[in-house]
């Protein structure tokens, strides 16, 4: 059963990509019709992180509190029903409309991961949770590749408000369908791993202290969090303003700019899939978690800047997203080990320290749309491209020095 639970949560991870994904490729449009500026997007885009940055904390909480299965019912209906609405709220009420409801998505989008990785870490054991939060990390980029293709073929068939209300259905259909055909765990036929912690359920009552001073003093844990800040804050540039940097520094058509949009986050698919698979199979071959982890994280970032560093000085827009494209490969191979990290690293925890990690993550995502329409409001889009590479480089060099022992917490050592 645990395969048919990891499919559950791929689907909805996917949606959920589509979803926030939505504005890449419908930017211009919105302005249009909003009769707003680029600088008034990027705000819109990075009311939608901060929320989500600011509510990972809580959600993991809530994760803890009330077990996976009902959180991510709850949760997953919230966010999809705002998403069908925020074209609505953006009509009657312009660009506050469209900035309230698409950061009210934010916020409720935010438990997604805690409540995906605390099941993950109920359902599979530790030599295959990169496996399974590669599938994650796969799904994410199939969906946020999926959204600029999708939005830029309907866009002209249907109005922006219609084609958010049109993805918001699988959503609030796979909350249904979860809600009554998953049973829950220790309901399955199948046995559950050994060595993976009560995580799918709520903690009891002992444990629900969030222990801040203890988690957020832990200098493995800070840097945890801040190469989350530096490679999360870089990734974003795919899921906000990638297809707009193709129409105006690469001058293709609306049309070319969604399609061409889509490979970095395919690539990413393909590198959660890849990247996940070879940390579990470094771990299998060497018993060497700090290999198998944090060594492939540093070579592929590297790998990563490398390439990106490259496209800085390509101008011919197709050979330029190849070699961004496999930077995104090479970032999610690296965000795949995070998550394995942070899975085994927060033991009965998992959803409050995974949030934790990821909360630090989105405040870099909320900051680079911001910044980048600023830019975007200049032309200058090869600063923007630029900074991307050096925060990816950055992360990097976070990866050379962390090396978490054990998990957090005490109660969770044998």
């Amino acid at each position: 059963m645990r395969y048919v639970f990891l499919g559950f949560l791929c689907f909805i991870t996917v949606a959920a990509y589509v979803q926030r994904s939505a504005m890449n490729g419908a930017s211009k449009v919105i302005e249009a019709d909003l009769r707003i500026t680029s600088v008034e997007i990027g705000a819109v885009m990075g009311g939608w992180y901060l929320l989500y940055s600011l509510f990972q904390v809580p959600g993991g909480w809530v994760a803890d509190r009330l077990g996976s299965k009902r959180a991510l019912v709850l949760f997953a209906s919230i966010w999809s029903a705002l998403t069908g609405l925020a074209g609505a709220a953006g009509s009657a009420f312009g660009w506050l409309g469209l900035l309230v409801t698409w950061s009210l998505m934010g916020a409720s989008q935010a438990a997604i991961f805690p409540c995906c990785t605390k099941a993950i870490g109920a359902t599979f054991p530790r030599k295959q949770q990169a496996f399974a939060s590669g599938m994650l990390a796969a799904s994410m980029n199939l969906g946020a590749g999926l959204a600029p293709l999708t939005t830029g073929q309907l866009i002209g068939h249907l109005a922006w408000q219609q084609i958010f209300a049109l993805y918001a259905a699988p959503g609030l259909l796979w909350a249904f369908v979860f809600a009554l055909a998953v049973p829950r765990p220790d309901k399955a036929p199948e046995k559950k791993p050994k060595d993976a912690v009560d995580e799918w359920h709520a903690l009891p009552p002992a444990n629900r202290t969030p222990a801040w001073r203890h988690m957020l003093g832990d200098g493995q844990m800070r840097l945890l969090c801040f190469q989350q800040f530096l490679r999360a804050g870089a990734m974003v540039f795919f899921f906000t303003w990638f297809a707009r940097y193709l129409e105006e520094a690469k001058h293709v058509s609306p049309e070319q700019a969604g399609t061409l949009a889509a490979y970095p986050p395919f690539a990413g698919a393909l590198g959660g899939f890849v990247g996940g698979f070879l940390s579990e199979w470094l771990l299998r071959k060497t018993s060497n978690p700090r290999l198998a982890r944090q060594g492939m994280s540093f070579v592929a970032l590297v790998c990563c800047t490398t390439a990106a560093g490259i496209a800085y000085f390509i101008d011919d827009p197709r050979i330029a997203v190849i070699f961004i494209s496999i930077g995104a490969f090479c970032g999610i191979v690296s965000g795949v080990s995070a998550y394995a990290l942070a899975i085994a690293y927060g033991g009965q925890r998992v959803a409050t320290v995974f949030g934790t990690m990821n909360m630090s993550g989105n405040f870099g995502a909320t900051l680079f749309p911001i910044v980048v329409g600023k830019i975007a409001k200049g032309g200058h889009w090869d600063r923007a491209l630029a900074l991307f590479v050096m925060m990816f480089g950055a992360s990097a060099i976070c990866w050379i020095f962390l090396n978490p022992k054990g998990t957090l917490f005490d109660e969770d050592s044998p």
